[in-house]
């Protein structure tokens, strides 16, 4: 049996593939993909052999910058990244949470400083494993289900 290609092949741009299903129209909010002006093709509930469905995006004529694809690590912490060039894939990248999470997330205590002035938010990742931050002005810890974006 031939393989089956069950999302358009992409010339050049990037792949992000193991989206969890149930997350998949969040990283496309996070990613502010609905201001963009290229073709983007995306497939939700599609089949794997890793997690049994899942949700891939592709978009063509763009590379993301790190913390543009840090963003996705906070609700989808397994995605696979492919960059893509003249339809081969020359790259492969993991998310990765990193240490830090500036301005992306909003503090969850309404007495914090950051939602009470002008300021960046900034939080620790104290636990990448299952996403867990503390924000760094009032040591409030906040999990991936609490996380609120910007």
């Amino acid at each position: 049996m031939g393989k089956e290609l069950q999302v358009a092949a992409l010339k050049n741009g990037t792949a992000i593939d193991h989206i969890p299903t149930e997350e998949l129209f969040k990283v496309v909010t996070l990613l502010q993909l609905q201001k963009l002006g290229n073709r983007i093709t995306i497939g939700n509930n599609l089949k794997s052999n890793k997690m049994g469905v899942k949700g891939i995006i592709k978009v063509s004529d763009k590379f993301f910058r790190e913390d543009e694809i840090n963003r996705i690590a906070l609700i989808a912490p397994n995605v696979n990244l492919n960059i893509i060039r003249d339809y081969e894939v020359i790259e492969k990248k993991k998310v990765t949470l990193p240490d830090e999470i500036i301005e992306i997330v909003r503090c969850n205590n309404p007495k914090c400083i950051t939602n009470n002035e002008p300021m960046k938010t900034r939080f620790e990742v104290v636990d990448k494993e299952r996403v867990v931050l503390q924000c760094h002005y009032c040591e409030l810890k906040i999990t991936k289900e609490e996380i609120e974006l910007k």
